[in-house]
């Protein structure tokens, strides 16, 4: 069984979802075992890759499942300061229990928001999410892919820590590049094994120019480049998955292309 560990990052608003959620779908079309790991706090990946409403309504993100998070670390969430709970809570059943099957045989993981620092309160639920990271990233057989925190505050927690490859989404755009740059240093501290860029929402030749540049001076392979495309806005206005609302569309393809680059990156290809 092929394993492999990607983790999409970036700024926010970039389009990390959409890339994550349809690559996830691409890969099992394809034959692999995927699991797509949601592990932004807008929690909303289960809309990019076409689970239903009412199933989502349902979902329970693991930070906030307090049974959960009470059985394997031995505290109630919200203590506070004082409480004794493992740092090392049992996690290996976890993906087979509270995942939810979605389109094309990916499993959807929902870890949801845990408050780092402060009150201390979330703690329980901190090492839970922390252990459960570690066991999808160390020792299971799937290919994964990670929807992460936009921003650069999840690689301090370390949480993409020792993944394949990282994709940093970007735009044509000075400050989503700057966020790139920062991603990109961050990740060789946490020893991400590739970091690359991908470009979304270009539309023509100097957008293209401007990511190759960006690229270039942060030394980080564009691995792939997504058209400004009209059919992505109204999949989201629609809350459906764009591979169901428009799978021939150009931005559909360039995805598709660049599962292509990632699959020559990891060095296995099942077609």
């Amino acid at each position: 069984m092929f394993g492999a560990r990607i983790a999409v990052a970036g700024k926010g608003g970039v389009g990390k979802t959409t890339v994550c959620g349809c690559l996830a779908r691409i890969f099992a079309r394809r034959g692999y075992t995927v699991l797509a790991v949601d592990a932004d706090p807008a929690m909303n990946l289960w809309m990019t890759l076409g689970v239903g409403r009412e199933v989502a309504e349902k979902i329970v993100p693991i930070a906030s499942n307090e049974e959960l998070v009470e059985e394997r670390t031995g505290a109630k969430p919200g203590r506070g300061f004082g409480a004794v709970f493992s740092l090392t809570p049992r996690v290996s059943d976890i993906v087979d229990r509270f995942g939810i099957p979605a389109p094309d045989g990916v499993k959807l993981l929902v870890m949801g928001t845990v408050e780092y620092g402060g009150s201390g309160c979330m703690c329980p639920a901190s090492a839970l999410v922390r252990a459960l990271f570690s066991h999808i990233v160390l020792a299971r057989g799937e290919l994964v892919l990670m929807d992460m925190e936009a921003g650069i505050e999840h690689l301090g927690r370390a949480t993409a820590r020792n993944t394949d490859l990282m994709l940093v989404v970007v735009e044509p755009s000075a400050k989503s590049v700057d966020v790139a740059a920062k991603i990109s240093r961050l990740a060789s501290d946490i020893g991400v094994g590739r970091v690359g860029l991908v470009g979304n929402k270009v539309s023509g030749e100097a957008h293209l120019d401007f990511l190759e540049r960006a690229s270039s001076s942060l030394n980080v392979e564009l691995l792939g480049t997504i058209p400004d495309d009209d059919s992505l806005r109204q999949a989201e206005v629609l809350g459906v998955s764009p591979l169901d609302y428009s799978p021939g569309s150009s931005a559909i393809k360039a995805i598709e292309n660049l599962a292509n680059r990632i699959e020559e990156l990891l060095g296995y290809s099942k077609r």
